[in-house]
């Protein structure tokens, strides 16, 4: 069983990305260096795209803290995964020295652009010493073989070693979910509405891990969402075991969302969240039981998300195919969020008790199959009742007394 690195160095290393460099040497001072660079290491070999190069090369990452150096070689071939190695596996086409400090903060602190002056590089950094010590082999000798393996090679593990904003619909493709590409077209919405939270140290919470009662399938959207928030924590909530997805700053849980108590108790383990994605059973009921559960476990300025609202329609999931009648539906429960929204606009003297949500739901936004519902104070105010109801009333008042 794969031993991972605690979530609690994680959010540490995390939090002192973001921050002052006084913070990350604090935190190196806290925790053997040596289990700071493993978080990096796992991080970057989980961000690498897919290799390109046809001849295996080893792009040699040194991390260096203080007058320690912590060199991993990485092995990047087509085919496969990019992964650690031994140095003896192939031949080593590039060195990448960084400061530990200067690689947490490419990975895990607030995005920076076009930056430049980050690290070391050497080309065919064991040449020299080759010739010096009498073997064989020049480095003009290896431009034929390795030269264009090195930049393919090069460049598979520097994208994995920065944390710019990815094509969203890229990597729902990279890992195979179906946001983008095929049944859905969700990702332009995503980007849109997640960009502002990239750069938050956010907690994101998904129902569906994927893959049904398979065993293995599933778990692509966890990698993805990992990947867009280089900062969060991310949880798949399945009614399946689904833990071998579990990874750093993934977490899986198993649980029923159609069991409110179960829905509340992760929540209040784990929460709250920033952000709930709904793409679980897709049953009707199952989505109302949890937005009710989990809706007051999203902070405010968060968003809850629910995906396919096709199964509105179909009695399959509880759905009814003439849209007059959606009572207990997905979509009957968004209607009902837009009178919660304007609340406030209700006559007083209806006895109209605001609830829960009435009074934290201040926004929404429906696409095709898919709903993001705001979290905030929905306080701004009525129309105050000394303004006339009645428009001849209205525009009396409004004009002065002129006819």
């Amino acid at each position: 069983m794969v031993k991972h690195v605690p979530n609690s160095l994680i959010r540490e290393v995390i939090r002192a990305a973001g921050g002052h460099d006084a913070d990350l040497k604090d935190l190196a001072a806290r925790h053997a260096p040596a289990d700071i660079v493993r978080v990096l290491l796992d991080e970057i070999t989980t961000r690498c795209p897919a290799p390109v190069n046809d001849v295996p090369v080893l792009v040699e990452l040194a991390v260096r803290a203080g007058d320690q150096l912590f060199p991993t070689y990485l092995y990047v071939l087509k085919g496969g995964p990019v992964r650690p190695a031994t140095k003896d596996e192939a031949f080593i086409a590039m060195r990448v020295e960084y400061e530990l400090g200067e690689l947490a903060r490419e990975l895990f602190g607030p995005v920076r652009e076009n930056v430049t002056g980050v690290r070391r590089t050497t080309l065919f950094p064991y040449v020299a010493d080759a010739q010096s010590e009498g073997e064989e082999g020049s480095g003009a000798e290896h431009i034929g073989t390795h030269f264009l393996a090195a930049q393919q090679g090069s460049q598979t593990v520097l994208a994995g070693c920065h944390s710019r904003k990815p094509d969203l619909s890229e990597l729902s493709s990279r890992y195979l979910t179906p946001k983008w590409g095929s049944l859905h077209w969700f990702t332009p919405h995503y980007d849109r509405h997640f960009s502002s939270y990239r750069d938050q140290q956010v907690r994101v919470l998904e129902i569906g891990v994927g893959g049904y009662k398979h065993p293995q399938w599933g778990g692509g959207s966890l990698r993805m969402w990992k990947h867009f928030f280089h900062r969060g924590e991310i949880y798949g909530l399945d009614i399946v075991d689904k833990s071998h997805f579990d990874a750093p700053r993934i977490t899986t849980l198993r649980g029923d969302q159609s069991d409110p108590d179960c829905l509340r108790s992760v929540a209040e383990e784990y929460g709250p969240f920033d952000i709930v994605i709904d793409d679980g059973s897709h049953i009707n009921d199952h989505i109302r039981t949890s937005f009710e559960a989990l809706f007051p476990h999203v902070r405010p300025g968060g968003l809850y998300v629910i995906e396919d609202l096709w199964t509105a329609y179909w009695s399959g999931f509880g759905g009814n195919e003439d849209p007059k009648q959606y009572s207990g539906t997905s979509l009957g429960l968004l209607k009902s969020l837009v009178d919660s929204i304007q609340h406030e606009e209700l006559p007083q003297d209806g006895g109209h008790r605001p609830g829960y949500v009435d009074q934290h739901v201040v926004g929404m936004h429906l696409y095709h199959n898919l709903a993001f519902i705001e979290k905030g104070n929905n306080a701004e105010g009525g129309i105050p009742p000394w303004i006339p109801r009645d428009f001849e009333t209205l525009v009396a008042v409004s004009s002065g007394g002129h006819e």
